[in-house]
């Protein structure tokens, strides 16, 4: 008996939108009938009239704090999170505690996903000033990249010495994701802050602290470095327009130098600060009107290859400190999918752009095999949503741990109503299914 049948869904996929019946058997979608598939024996069956079927979501930044800092957040209640937002897959940061700074530490997070994740998984190997033989040691088919801070963030994993970080560019035999930020520059900002506010400094000064300035100083010496050694560079969080330059608009194909773009840089600006406060103090920090404009540009031109959360957690205690001690980073998975349909239907981008960027892209450059696609023979990461069913975001229905949302009040006309995960469904009409887990993503290199 097939397990699943969804019938009369609007598909939208690889730049069309069609109407098409599905069939999905042995976690694989195993036909996809736009003339209708007839009478079909089923174990259950999905009638999608009037809604979006999407692909799962690949969401390549990640922090879900586990192990280490699980009284801001820990995988089980994120990835419930994650299916209740549409993202079946992820890519998570290495700056647990400890720091996921060897190959033993990698593969205990393995475990960790292996018995809570709800969704499908894969983590980065992280760099440091003194690890360069554990980080050769990766396997590129089994773990979605490296990653480097340069710049300090959550966690204190900064990549400073210039002789690892000109090894770490030459000898770098896969994807090598970065923090951008230049840390003599923040640093002299934020002394300057200090000598004019002393310990009350205004959240408005974050970016002009974690300025533009020190975003293009980091970002262009990693551009040099990696044109200099050929490295597959992937640049993440871009915050500003002057960045942008950095980066060749066009397919994602035959690219060595990538970057990928956040969902609070593509929505909020400066003026959010006012309102929103600590809630949206990020690293990089959420900049001026016209850098998210150019960003968004960039998302349409591609300059700006993928799109993802940066989804940081922190408690409302951490983030109600003043602004030297709260925290940057914020929960941002359960509505990336949704926040990002919201903007194509404000007419800034097309829902087939929002799913290129989110499913479709991230496939492609990570090299992950039959995922991010609505096809059959892959596995079936599908995502209902009603285009016109307005909600408003609130606590009660939120699934992060750490309980809180920078959208809360803000209301989405769309609405994911079914997740599934290689077939199974994880997230249906507000309710997870914890039973469900997720498969280790693998990478064809």
């Amino acid at each position: 008996m097939n397990q699943l049948v969804i019938r009369n869904a609007q598909v939208v996929n690889e730049g069309r939108r069609f109407n098409a019946d599905l069939v999905v058997a042995g976690g694989r979608i195993e036909r996809i009938a736009t003339e209708g598939i007839g009478d079909v024996s089923a174990a259950q069956e999905v009638d999608a009239a009037g809604r979006l079927l999407l692909p799962g979501a690949i969401d390549d930044q990640v922090h879900f704090r586990e192990p280490g800092l699980t009284h801001k957040e820990d995988i089980a209640h994120a990835t419930a999170a994650a299916a209740a937002g549409g993202v079946t897959s992820f890519m998570e940061m290495p700056n647990t505690v400890p720091n996921t700074l060897t190959q033993a530490l990698l593969e205990e997070k393995y475990a960790l996903a292996a018995a809570s994740s709800l969704v499908n998984y894969s983590f980065y190997m992280g760099v440091a000033n003194n690890n360069l033989d554990e980080v050769l040691r990766t396997d590129p088919r089994r773990v979605c990249g490296l990653k480097a801070f340069l710049g300090s963030s959550t966690g204190n994993m900064l990549v400073d010495d210039p002789d690892t970080l000109s090894k770490l560019f030459g000898k770098a035999h896969m994807i090598m994701a970065i923090h951008a930020e230049d840390e003599a520059t923040i640093r002299a900002n934020t002394a300057a802050a200090v000598a004019r506010w002393g310990e009350a400094i205004p959240l408005e000064e974050h970016p002009r602290i974690r300025s533009a300035e020190a975003c293009y100083i980091s970002s262009s010496n990693a551009v040099a470095l990696a044109k200099e050694h050929g490295t597959r560079l992937h640049v993440l969080h871009i915050s500003t327009a002057r960045e942008l330059e950095l980066f060749s608009p066009g397919p994602l194909e035959g690219k060595r130098i990538t970057a990928e773009a956040c969902v609070h840089h593509l929505w909020f600006s400066d003026a959010d600060y006012a309102g929103k406060g600590a809630l949206i103090k990020w690293n990089p920090a959420v900049k001026t009107a016209d850098d998210r404009a150019a960003i968004r540009q960039a998302v349409i031109d591609g300059r700006i290859d993928v799109v993802a959360t940066d989804h940081a957690p922190h408690t409302l205690e951490e983030k109600a400190q003043p602004y030297a001690k709260c925290p940057s980073g914020g929960p941002l998975v359960q509505h990336s999918v949704v926040a990002m349909l919201e903007l194509a239907r404000q007419g800034v981008f097309t829902v087939e752009q929002v799913v290129e960027k989110l499913c479709h892209a991230p496939a492609r450059m990570f090299d992950i095999p039959d995922r991010g696609f609505i096809r059959e023979g892959h596995c079936a990461d599908l995502v209902l949503v009603d285009p016109n069913a307005p909600w408003t975001v609130s606590r009660e229905g939120l699934f992060s741990k750490c309980g809180w949302s920078p959208f809360e009040g803000q209301v989405f006309h769309n609405r994911v109503l079914r997740t599934w995960v290689n077939g199974r469904s994880v997230y249906a009409d507000g309710r997870v299914d914890r039973s469900v887990r997720g498969e280790r993503l693998r990478f064809d290199r």
